[in-house]
């Protein structure tokens, strides 16, 4: 069935409501438009599903999300985890309310327990609410930090992390088996209630997860110190974070939390920002102005289900507040954090490991280095960082430390298994405190980092290519690197390349092939002499395909310097492609 007729038979089915009807009648004469939202349907990855919100089978709206939890339930019951139940969150944006609804009430309507949150929830607690309750599997109603247009749909396994290998293929095969949306289950909200298939959570998940956070803290002494003394910045960029994060912070004694009032309440339009990401320099103009007329020591945003954090520390001698990239705040919280366990226990344990994503910066791997201790590196996504503590549980081999992903987020305990924003704003205010007691900002301890393991510098471009076309180009990109043999660029040598879908990792001077030892994914990652790189990925969740580059450098000048060099050169090789 072309799209035109998949148009047409949702404008005469039964299945779908008059409203949805009527939206799709009025792009009658949009043949562009009724091809976007027709032409496919919306992909259930191993992500889940993320698009824009609206009528389509590639759209986001209640009819795909009861899609693809009847094909979530499907699986659940095919593996007997049906008795178990799922919980179930969502974030503040457009449509997370009724689709969180319609997701537990196909579950119930095919006799799972749903354990739905009161009320809007981070996506780390909706990890930790799987394990604590026990559940088979967890769904969490959020697009992360997209624009206002978009909404998502997120699936966790029993373990707490977005679900790997064997499961996520296993349910996106049920979920593509599900072709007639007139067969997917539904019944009443009375009705599930009724038959205890419909629970509300709230405190009795929320509190034992502070409890979790709070048992994290090193030093409750350098806090109870000068907690009262320092001055925090907080935005939730009208997202989850705002209750959590300053919970949290007040429980442990840090007094001087100033949120950023405009941003401060929930709401799915983001109108404070054209982009509700904290990687972003707009999403801080609010919260920097705050900073300086307070005179914040360090400003944080969390982006709108908090699992990600972004940051601004005060240099104390030149009055400039500096932004921290993911992975400087990553290896800022991690080096304390790992430091810190070191100094107070005498040792660490010798299976200690730091778990990095393959795009992150290569100063996780000298922090691993000075502390003795494993790197391990894992693809993109938080949901192999998890499956890393999963086998640690399982086999008994490995003691978990730190593990971070460049992009704005990491977790410093197991208690959850996704990045957190709201530990790593505990984590960070805590390490501030530290700091302080040692006459030293959060930019002092960067510094003195930079000067330890050296100057890193490391930064991720992107391209966007939209719809059919775009995909297309996408995957010619990816084909054409594949197909050439790259020696040299932006003045680097090219030492090896890893192509994570062949499973191959290429010596260029030997010729030697040896494989990669994890999941086949499409990624291109090229290891250049002098600590430097580039890696190459189509984004799992966005039309984008992404270029993460990185380089070390004598000073920060010197990284900086290199750095534009290299990164010239890649967009420019890139770039003559399209």
């Amino acid at each position: 069935m072309d799209y035109r007729q998949m148009y047409e038979e949702w404008l005469a089915a039964d299945t779908f409501d008059e409203a949805t009807k009527a939206e799709l009648e009025a792009i009658k004469d949009d043949e562009k438009e009724i091809e976007d939202r027709f032409y496919r349907d919306l992909e259930f990855g191993t992500a889940g599903l993320r698009g824009v919100i609206g009528a389509g089978t590639n759209r986001m709206n209640i009819y795909t999300v009861r899609k693809a939890t009847q094909g979530l339930a499907n699986y659940i019951i095919k593996v007997k985890g049906e008795e178990k139940g799922v919980a179930i969150a969502f974030d503040s944006r457009r449509m997370s309310p009724e689709f969180a609804d319609e997701a537990a009430l196909c579950l119930a309507a095919n006799g799972i327990k749903a354990y739905v949150f009161e009320s809007l929830r981070p996506t780390p607690e909706l990890s930790y609410a799987v394990r604590r309750l026990g559940c088979i599997a967890g769904i969490n109603i959020t697009a992360s930090h997209n624009p206002p247009e978009y909404n998502g749909y997120k699936v966790y396994w029993e373990d707490g992390a977005q679900i790997t290998p064997p499961h996520d293929s296993g349910i996106m095969d049920e979920v593509k088996k599900v072709t007639d949306y007139s067969t997917v289950k539904t019944m009443s909200l009375d009705e599930a209630k009724a038959q205890g298939l419909y629970v509300t959570i709230g405190a009795d998940v929320d509190d034992p997860y502070i409890e979790e956070l709070k048992k994290l803290v090193v030093h409750q002494d350098a806090i109870d110190a000068v907690g009262g003394e320092l001055k925090i910045v907080y935005s939730p960029l009208h997202g989850t974070g705002n209750i959590p994060v300053r919970r949290v912070l007040k429980e442990l004694g840090f007094a001087n939390v100033y949120v950023v009032p405009e941003q401060e309440l929930p709401d799915g339009e983001f109108p404070t920002v054209s982009y509700p990401n904290p990687e972003s320099e707009e999403a801080f103009e609010l919260g920097l102005a705050l900073g300086k007329k307070v005179n914040a020591d360090l400003i944080l945003a969390t982006d709108p289900d908090a699992d990600r954090l972004g940051v601004y520390v005060k240099d104390s001698k030149t009055g400039e507040y500096h932004s921290l990239t993911g992975n400087m705040s990553g290896c800022l919280i991690g080096d304390y954090i790992i430091g810190q366990k070191k100094e107070t226990q005498g040792s660490l344990p010798e299976d200690g490991a730091f778990i990095k994503s393959i795009v992150s910066t290569n100063m996780a791997d000298a922090i691993a280095e000075h502390y003795g201790i494993e790197l391990i590196e894992v693809l993109t996504g938080f949901k192999f960082i998890g499956g890393k503590i999963l086998e640690f549980e399982k086999t008994g081999k490995g003691t978990y430390l730190f593990g971070m992903e460049e992009s704005y987020g990491c977790l410093t305990g197991t208690y959850a298994r996704d990045k957190d924003a709201v530990v790593a704003s505990m984590a960070l205010c805590e390490a501030a405190a530290y700091y302080k007691t040692k006459n030293m900002t959060l930019w002092d301890a960067m510094i003195a980092m930079y000067e330890k393991y050296g100057y890193y510098k490391d930064h991720v471009e992107s391209i966007t290519l939209k719809g059919i076309e775009g995909l297309s180009k996408i995957q010619e990109i990816m084909d054409t690197l594949r197909g050439e043999t790259l020696k040299e660029i932006g003045g680097y040598q090219v030492l090896r390349v890893r192509d994570y879908q062949k499973d191959t990792i290429t010596d260029m001077e030997t010729g030697a092939v040896t494989p990669t030892g994890l999941p086949a994914s499409n990624v291109l990652y090229y290891e250049l002499n002098d600590a430097a790189w580039f890696c190459v990925r189509p984004s799992g969740t966005e039309p984008k395909v992404k270029f993460y580059i990185g380089v070390k450098g004598e000073s920060m000048e010197d990284a900086e310097s290199r750095y534009e060099r290299l990164g010239k050169a890649v967009l420019d090789k890139i770039n003559k492609m399209l």
